[in-house]
């Protein structure tokens, strides 16, 4: 349905003055991005796609246009008067001991720390006796932390410990083994990993996932042929096995693989995209055994929670969108077998399992209530919580008598408590020392109708005393796809702009998971824009009643909300003053020939599925809707050089495109991270860097020449 066009390519890449812009006071004078004459025709329409060059990333053209951008970027924000307080601020309440809840495996307690500023949390244990060492310190493996610490597991004794590294950011990964007693890295280090956890089968080996190293560039190429392999103690990696995955005709883009605590069953999960899958069971104890089919499908999601024997507990949403947890033998385990234990309620289910017992965390309108089962369905108790907000954790194994759990909102910092499985008695197991008070913030949820009536919550934080007379500075975050719930978290950035005087807001849109599978669908495909209406409508109500202004509302979303981002401000650039895309899916009409973005497709289409698909793509694509008569809002686009889930080449065109036909006086910047990815293991000290460019740009191009004061009248900012 579509080929390619090429004509002429134009004069090379070029940096020359080109109109300059005043903005707040600074001249701006962007770099000249050259454009070529390379169109795409899908269905007899030809889209043209000058900036496509941009797209390789390991061409030297590229390298200086990112150079050249990076530097306007620096140069702009570093002139911004309050930058640097912003980042000391960063700096100074980040600085607090971090301490993960901790697992028991083996002789040994083992746990996360961070003493405040380290850019990667150190892996600590204890043994019987309650002494501390460090197991594993991810700040050793590079000066910069930069390579960081991803998946990780114990062999059932603990004897035996493998775990992932990421490289500057990249989702491929290595896997080294270590001996966890003696703390001594064996010779089994494996390469070339990517999206896969890690499971042991007893102390010989273990199962992880992969796709053959693609050609062109590992960063940008397409990867659809996900395999499941096991690994061999003490064997090189070519003699790998493939278990699952190796048949071309079957194509699975995401295949992973567990086993069961008891070691018993090897459970396997296929999916061609993000939402779906087809569920695989072995018995491991039989040298002869089989996959045996579960489900046969993409229509659902399900998975193997636990086991007591050959008995499967798996919790899904088949015939059920908000899930339940049904039983079933694993002698024939097909849907038509599969009996209810615990029912779909009205409420979203999440569940987790730990002392002998299941953990059903519902969420309510986003927010968390959980309740204690046992395994013959039976509801124990409804767990009292700390308060209003998110918990996460009731995690365990079978034997132990005391879990864990975090407990959060936007105004209180995580904490983590201890339960008792048996009094169901939550204990505080560690309270974060931070110099930020929640009692001086208030966390109100609000409801508002979207263009078509639906009833959308949102969540607003702010300070106390703050007066609602439109001046107040705003962002509005949001993601709305991909079955994602934002549920209320605390964040250090995020409290930084709330002691500014700042408001905070989320609404739960469409696309997300809030609730159930059914608000999920109401965001994918031909029904995307509802995710955008849902969030216009945000931003009307936060005007409406006057909690801010277009003024001084700046729109915020990473990933598929960067999309969210790029689609609102090309839509309705008069809401915002400012617009924060971050490591956006900008081109909708390409997102799908990158890496694994093909995977999407449940939620997006693809602009070759349709000739209805292809135009409703167009419709709303951020980098096709720029044009070249429109004021759009100051705009700084984030980024990263080693993004290979969502490619940084969208943010590339936009910024080229967005540069060149920008109308008004507003700046448009990119600023691309170096030895990064998609967010996971960013360093502290880059995160750092990042948020204070991001406020100091947000709060000066609402007119502030200095850091708001929240004691004072909004009256005295500049305008």
């Amino acid at each position: 349905m579509r080929k390619i066009v090429i004509l002429a390519i134009a004069a090379p890449l070029l940096w020359c003055s080109c109109e300059e812009k005043e903005t707040n006071e600074m001249s701006l004078t962007y770099p000249e991005t050259k454009k070529t004459d390379i169109s795409d025709v899908y269905f007899n329409t030809e889209i043209k796609d000058p900036y496509r060059w941009l797209e390789d990333d390991r061409s030297a053209e590229t390298a200086e246009w990112v150079k050249a951008e990076n530097k306007v970027t620096r140069d702009f924000l570093k002139q911004i008067p309050f930058r640097e307080q912003i980042k000391e601020r960063l700096e100074k309440l980040w600085d607090y001991e971090k301490i993960s809840a901790p697992m028991q495996e083996g002789s040994y307690t083992y746990y996360y720390k961070n003493d405040g500023l380290q850019d990667q949390s150190v892996l600590y244990r204890k043994n019987e006796e309650g002494e501390e060492e460090v197991f594993l310190d991810p700040n050793t493996f590079s000066k910069d932390g930069t390579i960081s610490l991803g998946e990780m597991d114990f062999s059932k004794d603990g004897s035996l410990f493998a775990y992932s590294i990421s490289e500057g950011g990249s989702d491929w990964r290595k896997v080294i083994v270590m001996d966890a007693v003696s703390k001594e890295i064996m010779g089994d280090t494996l390469t070339n990993i990517k999206f896969s956890g890690i499971s042991w089968k007893d102390n010989e080996g273990f199962y992880y996932s992969s796709y053959d190293k693609p050609e062109g560039s590992e960063l940008s190429a397409k990867t659809d042929q996900h395999k499941l392999y096991y690994h061999k103690l003490g064997t090189p990696q070519r003699e790998d096995t493939v278990i699952f995955g190796n048949t071309p005709e079957q194509k699975n883009r995401y295949v992973g693989g567990y086993v069961t605590e008891d070691q018993r069953y090897l459970v396997i999960s296929a999916a061609n995209s993000t939402s779906g899958n087809k569920l695989y069971i072995m018995d491991l104890q039989s040298p002869k055994s089989e996959l045996k089919i579960i489900t046969d499908n993409e229509d659902n999601d399900s998975s193997v929670l636990d086991n007591k024997g050959s008995l499967l507990y798996i919790v899904t949403n088949f015939e059920a969108p908000n899930q339940k947890v049904i039983t079933v033998d694993a002698s024939d385990p097909s849907p038509e077998n599969w009996k209810d234990l615990i029912p779909e309620t009205e409420n979203v289910l999440q569940i987790s399992k730990g002392g002998g017992f299941f953990f059903t965390k519902y969420m309510v309108d986003a927010i968390s209530k959980v309740y204690q089962y046992d395994y013959e369905g039976n509801k124990i108790r409804e767990i009292e919580l700390p308060g209003i907000g998110t918990v996460n954790g009731f995690g365990g194994k079978e034997d132990q008598e005391e879990l864990y759990y975090s407990f959060t909102n936007y105004n209180v910092p995580g904490s983590i408590y201890a339960y008792d499985v048996n009094s169901g008695i939550s204990s505080p197991y560690w309270m974060p020392d931070i110099d930020f008070n929640p009692e001086d913030y208030i966390s109100e949820q609000v409801f508002y109708n979207s263009k078509d009536g639906t009833r959308i919550p949102m969540i607003i934080t702010y300070k106390k005393g703050i007066e609602f007379n439109g001046k107040n500075p705003t962002i509005l975050y949001g993601y709305g796809g991909f079955n994602v719930s934002l549920q209320p978290s605390f964040s250090t950035p995020n409290a930084i702009w709330l002691e500014q005087g700042g408001i905070y807001a989320v609404p739960n849109i469409r696309g997300g998971g809030e609730y159930g599978k059914k608000w999920h669908d109401a965001g994918t495909k031909m029904h995307k824009q509802n995710v955008f209406d849902d969030f216009i409508a945000a931003a009307e109500y936060l005007i409406k009643n006057q909690y801010t202004s277009p003024d001084y509302l700046a729109v915020r979303g990473g990933s598929n909300g960067g999309l969210l981002v790029g689609a609102i401000m090309t839509q309705r650039p008069d809401l915002m003053k400012v617009a924060l895309p971050a490591v956006g899916v900008l081109d909708m009409l390409r997102y799908h020939t990158f890496t694994a973005g093909a995977g999407w497709a449940y939620d997006y289409g693809t602009s070759e599925d349709s000739e209805e698909m292809f135009r409703y793509l167009l419709g709303y694509s951020p980098l096709h809707n720029i044009k070249d008569t429109v004021h759009y809002p100051a705009t700084l686009i984030t980024t990263a050089d080693h993004d290979d889930r969502v490619v940084p080449a969208h943010s590339f065109k936009f910024a080229a495109t967005l540069q060149e036909k920008q109308a008004g006086d507003n700046p448009v910047l990119i600023r691309i991270e170096t030895d990064a990815g998609h967010g996971a293991g960013t360093p502290i000290s880059k995160t750092i860097e990042q948020t204070a460019d991001i406020f100091g740009f947000t709060l000066y191009e609402m007119g502030y020449k200095e850091l708001p004061n929240p004691e004072t009248e909004k009256e005295e900012v500049s305008e």
